[in-house]
């Protein structure tokens, strides 16, 4: 029979070429279990070690992520994407925070740090006022009455009994301000009931003088309520000031100095967030063969108008803010506190004619409120007035010509506003008509005219000195009138700075995330 190849064969076939073939030997595993020849080398075929295996895995996840983030043209636009959004809503954020803060400081300013400042040196004007109204009554009120003299009484009585209103306005209102602060708390009530000693004092001085042959305790009694007043009660009050400022200037350098750092952030956010969007704008012109996209061109206007309304608005408020705090609020600060000063010289004129036993304290003290509101460098009564018309016709002659402290001083180194300097030239010059006449008045007692010169002191007819010494009042209070009106000014700039800036701000860079997502979208489409 014939066999062809790939025909089966009969089991007797297989059987017989089984018999002639030689029979194959099973494979034996070699003794002591090592491997056989096939075996061999199996320890470099095996398979990779776990080091091997997680390098392996995170060169394959890194190749996956920049498959997916960047390795295509839809991945590439869709990070860039992401990162003008995020920079976008972090330039927002920052510039809300900043609002919000700048709203918050602003309050601050008008509504706390500036009246509580203020409401303490009106509190050391009001005591110095009054003691002064109480001299003024008891020198006008003759002897018990007997010999009064009419006007300067009534006149007296009146402010008396404002400045007494005017205190405890001013007392509730620096309890309010002091909650928080354990030192300025003690400081109000030790003012407070400071006070009452003192108004007990006070009136008991003029019942006594209102019975015949009294005055001798009237004036023990005044006398107490004048040393408690000056030993206690107008430093606790000149601390307020003190203290309430330094507090007001720490807040104003903490909020300038976020200002400028929040300045600086608006500035880096915005050249970054620009540089993005200027990226974009480049790889869609170069991929698609466009050469602008309009959405993102509009993005990139967006984003320029908001990082220059935003820079602004920071940049203004820092200015509107040192306006208010240095260019205008010093200076109301040191004419708050002439004005004290003013009040209590004035009383000590009426000290000194009231009380003979005291006459040389009360002058010392008249020297000293004076050289603390014109500073002259060894000048005494007698040539004080000499000393002041010539550094004051210095000064005249050239403004950089100070040859005087003070006050004043303090006021003419910070003139910033129209009209401010001539209004604190006036104010000198009625200060110095106002020293002429306490020379006046010290002349008439040494001539023995002590009711002439009680007149003189007290009397509100014009030529007298009480009438100088308002038409000096009228001049101080213009020239802090012109910088309370730019301190209010700059604050309500302030506020329409936050008002008004900060929603165009917002709401470009909330153009900016939907210009880039709209201008974007067309792109994106063709891949899909």
């Amino acid at each position: 029979m014939t066999l062809t190849a790939g025909s089966a064969q009969s089991p007797g076939t297989e059987e017989e070429a089984g018999e002639n073939t030689p029979p194959r030997r099973a494979a034996v595993a070699p003794r002591g279990g090592s491997p056989g020849p096939g075996q061999r080398g199996g320890s470099r075929t095996a398979g990779p070690g776990p080091g091997l295996r997680l390098r392996r895995q995170a060169e394959a996840a890194r190749a996956a992520l920049r498959r997916r983030y960047w390795a295509t043209v839809p991945a590439r636009l869709r990070l860039l994407r992401v990162a003008t959004v995020l920079l976008a809503a972090a330039l927002a954020g920052l510039l809300l925070v900043a609002g919000l803060a700048l709203t918050g400081t602003w309050g601050a300013v008008a509504d706390r740090d500036a009246p509580r400042t203020t409401s303490a040196a009106d509190l050391d004007l009001a005591l110095n006022d009054m003691d002064a109204q109480a001299a003024n009554i008891l020198l006008s009120n003759g002897d018990a009455g007997q010999g009064r003299l009419t006007t300067p009484y009534t006149k007296a009585v009146g402010h008396y009994a404002d400045a007494r209103r005017e205190i405890g306005h001013d007392l509730r209102t620096l309890a309010v301000a002091a909650q928080g602060s354990r030192a300025d708390e003690k400081t109000v009530e030790s003012l407070t009931d400071g006070f009452a000693e003192y108004q007990e004092l006070i009136g008991r001085a003029l019942e006594n003088d209102g019975h015949h042959g009294g005055r001798p305790a009237a004036l023990a009694d005044h006398r107490r309520a004048t040393d408690l007043l000056r030993g206690q009660l107008l430093p606790a009050a000149s601390a307020l000031v003190s203290s309430n400022d330094t507090a007001f200037e720490a807040e104003y350098t903490t909020a300038r100095s976020a200002l400028f750092a929040q300045f600086a952030a608006v500035l880096a956010l915005g050249a970054a967030l620009l540089a993005v969007l200027g990226v974009l704008q480049w790889y869609v012109a170069r991929t698609f063969r466009r050469v602008l996209n309009p959405g993102l061109l509009a993005a990139t206007c967006c984003t320029l108008l908001a990082v220059i309304l935003g820079a602004h608005l920071l940049s203004a408020s820092s200015s509107h803010l040192r306006v208010a705090r240095h260019d205008a609020f010093d200076s109301v600060v040191a004419l708050s506190r002439a004005r004290a000063l003013a009040y209590d010289a004035n009383a000590d004129e009426s000290r000194y004619l009231l009380d003979p036993q005291r006459r040389d304290r009360y002058a010392d003290a008249f020297l000293a409120k004076s050289q603390q509101l014109y500073g002259l460098t060894g000048a005494t009564l007698p040539t004080y007035d000499a000393q002041l018309a010539t550094t004051w016709q210095a000064y005249r002659s050239d403004h950089h010509d100070l040859r005087f402290t003070g006050e004043f001083r303090r006021e003419l180194d910070n003139i910033t506003f129209p009209g401010e300097r001539a209004a604190a030239e006036r104010t000198v010059e009625t200060y110095a008509v106002y020293q002429r006449d306490d020379r006046s008045i010290r002349a008439l007692l040494a001539a023995g005219e002590e009711r002439e010169a009680a007149e003189f002191c007290t009397g509100w007819e014009p030529g007298t000195s009480n009438a100088h010494f308002e038409a000096w009042m009228v001049a101080l209070d213009k020239v802090t009138g012109i910088n309370r009106a730019h301190f209010d000014a700059s604050v309500d700039e302030g506020r329409a700075a936050v008002s008004d800036l900060l929603p165009w701000a917002g709401g470009g860079l909330s153009a900016v995330l939907a210009l880039t997502v709209l201008g974007l979208r067309p792109r994106l489409a063709e891949f899909r």
